[in-house]
């Protein structure tokens, strides 16, 4: 591992450098190996938040209270630590810039990771695609890569919104609570016949999602989704 960033109270990103690593797509995952001196093995799969561009892997690890795994990655790891790596996997949640947009990203929490990927690549290239992000935090201390996003370009394109569930940052105007229909609508397409969904979060949140997207008039075949936890991760 080449390094570690906090990205939040309870979430950070691991940098991994993986010889070998033949190449992925915007939105796989890979699967994690630890294993402990006395030999006992734990495995778990994190989306992979980096561009495909990028020289080297990134997995950002939100700490899971009384989990096995997540709290020594946000906690103890180092650089310089080793770790069994498996992967690219995953294909139906994936995107190029290379097939264009308009997309619609809808992310709850760490969700947000593989839709980064998607974002940062997008970014890479240089891509004017049409996509529109709607993420859900409980609070501004836990949004990931605020910042970041803040300052994607091309600019053109590309809209953000953010809905806090628990607090806002002070003075803020925008959207709160949980996404609801209006929300989709605020941040979605007019014409959604060519739209693809892509949604991350957990399993509640990601559910909920996807009853308000066919509610709403996009098709089964448009939405991508991903689900994670309650996993013990």
């Amino acid at each position: 591992m080449r390094e570690v960033v906090t990205e939040s109270r309870t979430a950070r990103t691991l940098a991994l450098d993986v010889p070998g690593w033949p190449g992925h797509r915007a939105g796989q995952h890979l699967d994690l190996r630890l294993t402990a001196e006395d030999g006992y093995q734990a495995q778990r799969s994190y989306s992979i938040a980096s561009a495909p561009e990028l020289e080297w892997l990134e997995i950002t690890v939100e700490v899971v209270e009384d989990g096995e795994v997540s709290p020594y990655l946000t906690a103890e790891v180092e650089p310089g630590d080793q770790f069994e790596v498996r992967g690219p996997v995953g294909g139906h949640f994936t995107w190029s810039a290379d097939e264009g947009g308009p997309l619609l990203l809808v992310a709850g929490g760490s969700g947000l990771a593989p839709l980064m990927a998607m974002l940062r690549h997008r970014a890479a290239r240089g891509s004017d695609a049409a996509v529109h992000v709607l993420v859900s935090a409980r609070g501004p201390e836990d949004a990931l890569y605020a910042a970041e996003v803040a300052g994607l370009e091309p600019a053109d394109g590309l809209e953000v919104t953010w809905t806090y569930t628990r607090t806002a940052p002070d003075g803020w105007t925008g959207a709160r609570g949980r996404v609801d229909a209006p929300m989709l609508e605020a941040a979605g397409f007019t014409d959604r016949a060519a739209v693809r969904c892509f949604v991350c979060g957990p399993t509640p949140f990601v559910e909920h999602v996807l009853d308000l997207l066919v509610a709403g008039g996009y098709a089964a075949s448009q939405i991508h989704a991903e689900r994670f936890g309650p996993t013990g991760t």
